[in-house]
């Protein structure tokens, strides 16, 4: 990290200073990594048209948290990952098998999930108030730690975008068609909700529940509207998320408000920008 502490000393902030404010160059660094992640991912989620599906995820990772924190975990974030992968996979078999809808699905999961996780986090008279931090995240929290765990999910989500994402985008648009060319859909199918399930779980205690959703969705949202082939699509994606994040981060420093929601308001600023310019077109 001394090298990443190094580098941002030569920005023009007084935050940037040497041997200061560490916390803020950690933030900066995890927005870094974490908005890419959030960009490959709402490409495919807004494809899918599975928008809200994030939403029950991050139900099914906070309920982990409680399963964790229940158990007596040092790390309950670990349980939130399990708890949210195994749920992705429930919610992939029941698509495929039952034929059932995308939307009800979610819907049948989230509410089930959210409903687990407040009985739990308050059995026994317990407080919820314990959990309010999951809520709106703190990303200035983030440690070093966390954040070369980040650096290691976005590798591997880059080689499951770059092996994978032909077939991904085929079962998703046209499961029928993608069966006929060999491609085992609920296989691929599952790797795909199973990168959402982690990268929603990892990142909720930085960014937030009640905007991790629409840092899945926006970043793609805008990009479809002005991109004209895949390529300039995960591009304005990647880089519209890349740059409303440092934005938002720097918005929340300056005015003391929530970085993830922050980051949120850009990103729908960016993605009325680019419905103004689609219409233009």
């Amino acid at each position: 990290m001394s090298f990443w502490y190094w580098l941002v000393s030569f920005l023009p902030f007084e935050w940037a200073a040497p041997g200061t404010m560490l916390f803020m160059k950690n933030a900066l660094l995890a927005v870094l990594v974490i908005t890419p992640l959030f960009g490959l991912l709402s490409t495919m989620v807004v494809e899918s048209r599975m928008a809200f599906f994030s939403d029950a995820l991050g139900h099914s990772a906070f309920t982990g948290m409680a399963i964790g924190a229940l158990c007596g975990l040092s790390q309950p974030t670990w349980a939130a990952v399990i708890f949210a992968v195994v749920i992705a996979l429930l919610f992939t078999l029941v698509r495929q098998k039952t034929r059932m809808a995308s939307d009800t699905a979610i819907s049948v999961f989230s509410s089930a999930a959210v409903a687990l996780g407040i009985f739990l986090s308050t059995l026994g008279g317990q407080s919820f108030t314990k959990f309010n931090t999951l809520l709106i995240g703190d990303i200035l929290s983030v440690a070093p730690k966390e954040i070369a765990l980040l650096a290691v999910i976005l590798v591997l989500l880059v080689v499951l975008w770059v092996t994978s994402f032909n077939h991904m985008m085929l079962s998703a648009v046209h499961q029928a068609l993608a069966d006929s060319r060999g491609i085992k859909v609920v296989w691929k199918n599952f790797l795909f909700t199973a990168a959402i399930a982690v990268v929603v779980t990892v990142t909720m205690t930085w960014v937030g529940l009640l905007v991790i959703n629409a840092l899945l969705v926006l970043p793609g949202a805008a990009a479809r509207n002005i991109a004209r082939n895949l390529s300039q699509y995960h591009l304005i994606a990647i880089l519209g998320g890349l740059v409303c994040g440092i934005g938002g981060l720097m918005l929340s420093y300056y005015v003391g408000a929530s970085a993830g929601a922050s980051i949120t308001l850009l990103l729908a600023v960016w993605f009325f920008v680019t419905l103004l310019l689609r219409g233009t077109q």
